[in-house]
């Protein structure tokens, strides 16, 4: 639904120049919520920018729905009035809601049908649908300075709607609310999703923004995608900086001969009691240094540190069971141990191209 290929913008002021997108290729499938994670700087919000043509990219390609974007653009009055007509088919979610202080909340929403010309009638139908959609039929003739944060962003929501699009992008729409509102506007975006066929491509800075509505997810660094993946995929990669950005676990080995081994959980093998299946089977007393679990696409997924008494050469046999049991198994440092080897085509990397 959304490809990006080589995409570079860079900025020019005098003679300085700053590289904010550095050759992205971004792959989305249609009707997905896909997540750009990254710190500020990064590059996130120039990229979603670049999705729409808000920002014209340096070089590079840009398709939404078949339609590649970037051949429309300052190709004349033609093109850009088709680049106009594709546009409207992307809807836009902004972190400080831009609303209209002057306009009620219909006519918020009703303003980008103003702007394609639709009929009077049609625009308050239309509108008042979308404030059913979100949860706001009340509040249809009250002021943004009457709502609170959470209700402004339903309205940016519902405005972002009112042309029936086929993708929604969302920068950082999340990162102005507080953690109850935040998981409200999750959950509406992921039901839009699922009600409407809707693309998402949401930018954030928050992992559990992932966690909670990501099917899959990119992580960008100085302008670049350096992995990118589904959810279930970048858990059960090796070396995923994703993964353990997403299930953080620490912990250090109890003495020298200590083995340190993270365990990644998730379908089947998330609900059942393997550590303990593995202690009675093998007699070996096992320390658990971290764990962290959560419900990620409705299944639950989790990362645990544990530690095994002996070397690893000690212990390949316990830590053969625990992948026959289909967990991700990563011995933590050290060279000998090989990794269990990711799944084709499981995780893009920085280079692996």
């Amino acid at each position: 639904m959304i490809t990006t290929t080589g995409l570079t913008k860079v900025y020019r002021s005098g003679d300085r120049e700053v590289t904010a997108l550095d050759g992205v290729d971004l792959h989305v499938r249609e009707g997905e919520v896909y997540g750009v994670i990254g710190q500020s700087g990064a590059g996130k919000s120039t990229l979603i920018r670049c999705v729409n043509l808000l920002e014209r990219p340096t070089s590079g390609t840009v398709t939404v729905a078949g339609q590649e974007l970037t051949a429309l653009a300052g190709k004349g009055q033609r093109a850009n009035a088709a680049l106009r007509a594709a546009r409207s088919h992307i809807g836009m979610v902004f972190q400080h809601f831009n609303l209209l202080s002057s306009r009620t909340v219909q006519d918020n929403i009703e303003l980008p049908l103003e702007i394609l010309k639709v009929d009077r009638r049609e625009r308050s139908r239309k509108a008042l649908e979308l404030l059913d959609l979100v949860g706001l039929a009340d509040k249809a003739k009250a002021y943004p300075a009457q709502l609170s944060g959470g209700q402004k962003q339903r309205v940016g929501i519902a405005r972002a709607l009112a042309g029936d699009p086929k993708v929604l992008l969302s920068d950082e729409a999340t990162s102005a609310l507080d953690p109850e509102t935040t998981r409200s506007i999750l959950q509406l975006l992921r039901d839009l999703n699922r009600q409407l066929g809707l693309t998402v491509l949401l930018i954030t800075h928050e992992m559990d923004v992932v966690k909670t509505i990501c099917d899959s997810a990119a992580l960008m660094k100085n302008g670049r995608v350096v992995e990118q993946g589904t959810v279930a995929e970048l858990l059960a990669t090796p070396g995923s900086e994703l993964a353990r950005e997403l299930f953080p676990v620490g912990g250090e080995p109890s003495g020298p001969d200590r083995t340190v081994v993270d365990v990644t959980f998730h379908g089947e093998a998330a609900t059942r009691p393997v550590i303990s299946e593995l202690s009675r089977t093998y007699n070996v007393d096992i320390s658990i240094l971290g764990a962290a679990m959560d419900t990620v696409g409705g299944k639950q997924i989790g990362r645990m540190r544990i530690e095994l008494p002996g070397r690893f050469e000690d212990n390949v046999v316990p830590i053969g069971f625990l992948r026959e049991q289909g967990l991700q198994v990563d011995v933590a440092g050290d060279p000998a141990a090989p990794a269990t080897a990711a799944p084709a085509g499981a995780l893009v990397k920085e280079g692996a191209k």
